[in-house]
């Protein structure tokens, strides 16, 4: 009896030692190298020194994601995720860390020229002194503010409020991990942070509510969120939010905000596999093996997916199910050219101002055209958002003259609508993880990083034996039944 009661003993200290090598012997695989996937390596390696190999999996020849530069005459432009807010601190510090530079707005940026086109004529346009000094930018500036007052009332102040109330209660993200929950699934995340009620009414619907003015609705705030979602004001009220954030003094990385996403991967020490993308994903027990398009086979402990499923190919076994979901494509046309003023009405190409933005209509073949650079009187660099692609043709009609012309479609950001429906963090009983399941809250670099960071500390916390945090009495998204994608 003495003797079985020790064999068992001695079994059950094998059995705790073997569980204990295998968590300090994590390995880790992330299908996606943009800021998500980079992100979650970057904080995995920040929380735990259990990790012992991760590797990242991107089957484009360059990391990144969606973001990207794309080359004109010699100039570097962002052609993917542009723009950051003073408040991303995510972002912010990534950039301390890796010691990036900043490109901030300049004051002939900040006080940058704006016309509302309706397809026919500009329904608002600011004023534009063209004098490039700072006294004069500042009083012309003010002239605007009081002319946008004059036309929207007081519904422009209430837009700020607006903004200001949901960034400071994103801001509950950036708390001590000792006072913020690990979550398990995306609805407990945005109720923790009075978020979630905006995802399930359109922007239109929360606006109205809030008594805006329908004239501020159906132009400013339409041509803001055209120009970042590529979308309607009938996107959800989060996203709308968000959009709205996105205007103003803003911020990226001088030479590409990709080099965040690259520097992460550098000081992570990640094994990178580029172009190669993953094929299928199977549920091996205890283990996932990922087959690539180039004929190789890796097994890992914990896959994670940071990478849109929308539009991939990856077969998974068994099955994930995720809400059905379209992403709205974003076309990006580079330019360098002149611009048409008569197919504005104008006579005078500097009569155009540098962002033309447009109001919701089937009839406007492109959300905005915006000037990147002025070479010289009769030569800039333009880049143009749509929505379909935009042909010579058309070109040929808004420029007089084109000596460059770039194409890039994206596959950019979800199709919006309310009330939201959200894929799990968690797409299995196991270690398999989808960082992207917060995008349909909202789709920025900051919310990528965000949703990532909580991953990392999702994964950590199961491979401890930890219950994630449920609030509120809500259920588990990963035991939602209605979730569909029957494709995948």
């Amino acid at each position: 009896m003495l003797t079985s009661t020790l064999i068992l003993i001695i079994l059950s200290l094998l059995t705790l030692t073997t569980l204990s090598d295998q968590q300090l012997t994590t390995d880790v695989c992330i299908i996606g190298s943009g800021i998500g996937g980079s992100s979650v390596a970057h904080f995995l390696r920040q929380y735990s020194p259990t990790v012992s190999h991760i590797r990242i999996f991107e089957r484009h020849p360059v990391v990144g994601g969606r973001m990207a530069t794309v080359t004109i005459a010699g100039d570097t432009f962002e052609a993917g995720a542009s723009i950051l807010h003073p408040k991303n601190y995510h972002a912010l510090n990534f950039t301390h860390m890796l010691n990036l530079k900043f490109n901030g707005p300049s004051a002939s940026e900040s006080s940058f020229s704006l016309g509302i086109w309706d397809g026919e004529k500009f329904l608002f346009k600011t004023i534009d002194s063209g004098s490039k000094s700072q006294v004069v930018q500042y009083f012309v500036s003010l002239v605007n503010s009081v002319r946008m007052l004059f036309r929207y009332g007081v519904s422009l102040l209430k837009m700020n409020n607006f903004v200001e109330v949901t960034v400071d209660n994103f801001l509950r993200y950036y708390e001590s991990k000792e006072s913020r929950p690990v979550f398990s699934n995306v609805e407990d995340m945005l109720k923790w942070a009075d978020l979630y009620n905006l995802t399930t009414q359109t922007l239109e619907e929360e606006l109205l509510g809030l008594k805006f003015s329908p004239l501020l609705i159906q132009e400013l705030i339409t041509v803001i969120t055209r120009i970042n979602y590529g979308q309607s004001v009938k996107i959800s009220g989060l996203a709308g939010a968000v959009s709205l954030a996105g205007s103003g003094d803003l911020w990226s990385v001088k030479g590409g905000n990709w080099q965040m996403a690259a520097g992460l991967i550098n000081q992570s020490d990640v094994t990178l596999h580029l172009q190669e993308e993953i094929s299928s994903i199977t549920n091996v027990g205890g283990f996932y093996e990922l087959n690539s398009t180039n004929g190789n086979s890796y097994t890992c402990q914990i896959t994670v997916v940071a990478t849109p499923l929308d539009e991939l190919t990856t077969k998974f076994t068994p099955q994930v199910y995720i809400p059905e979901r379209k992403l709205q494509h974003t076309h990006a046309t580079f330019v360098r050219g002149c611009l048409n003023p008569a197919y504005f009405g104008l006579n005078s190409v500097s009569d155009i101002p540098e962002l033309v933005g447009t109001i919701e209509s089937d009839e406007l073949p492109f959300t905005c055209i915006s000037m990147l650079k002025e070479h010289n009187a009769n030569d800039f660099t333009y880049k143009l958002f749509s929505r379909q692609s935009l042909t010579d043709a058309l070109l040929d009609q808004i420029f007089s003259t084109r000596s460059e012309t770039k194409r890039i479609n994206w596959g950019a950001y979800p199709h919006y609508h309310a009330p939201e429906e959200f894929a799990p963090f968690i797409l299995d009983d196991m270690h398999l993880y989808y960082v992207n399941a917060f995008e349909n809250a909202a789709s920025t670099m900051e919310t990528s990083a965000v949703a990532a960071e909580n991953i990392a500390r999702l994964i950590l916390s199961r491979l401890a034996g930890e219950q994630p945090s449920g609030l509120y009495g809500l259920k588990s998204s990963t035991s939602d039944s209605n979730l569909q994608h029957p494709e995948l």
